[in-house]
């Protein structure tokens, strides 16, 4: 779901709060060392997304906020803020060349340039965590 999260809005926050979750608590970002990434270099994206970014000459750049069942992936263009919300069960990561990874989910994807340690620590993060926290797979049965 593609949506701008600029303004207060009771009901677009409820709808991000059910897709993936509520916010983690203080306790928990503590003990799994925080939940948000660093700034991300935008290199490609989904149609949608791309004319989005495309509106404004600004660096594309986003960042990802995990949260107990998906991620939030927020990024601005023109003054507004858009968050792709990604839950985990439709997320797919892919790391391709050199140093970029790639966020799936259905028809949307956003590309981003992994040119630091702490950006690959992120997205290793990530994926524990939905290895971790996921539905279970019928073959573990």
């Amino acid at each position: 779901m593609l949506v701008n999260v600029s303004y207060n809005n009771k009901e677009i926050t409820r709808k991000v709060d059910d897709e993936v979750g509520r916010p983690f608590t203080l306790k928990e970002r503590w003990a799994m060392g925080g939940i948000g990434s660093p700034k991300l270099f935008i290199t490609e994206a989904s149609i949608e997304i791309r004319n989005l970014l495309l509106l404004d000459n600004n660096l594309d750049t986003c960042n990802i906020e995990m949260r107990p069942k998906g991620l939030i992936v927020r990024f601005r263009s023109l003054l507004e803020t858009f968050a792709l919300v990604v839950p985990y069960y439709k997320l797919g990561v892919y790391k391709g060349d050199f140093a970029v990874y790639s966020i799936f989910k259905d028809h949307y994807f956003i590309k981003v340039r992994s040119d630091t340690k702490a950006i690959q620590k992120f997205f290793r993060k990530i994926l524990d965590y939905k290895a971790d926290n996921g539905p279970v797979d019928i073959l573990d049965l």
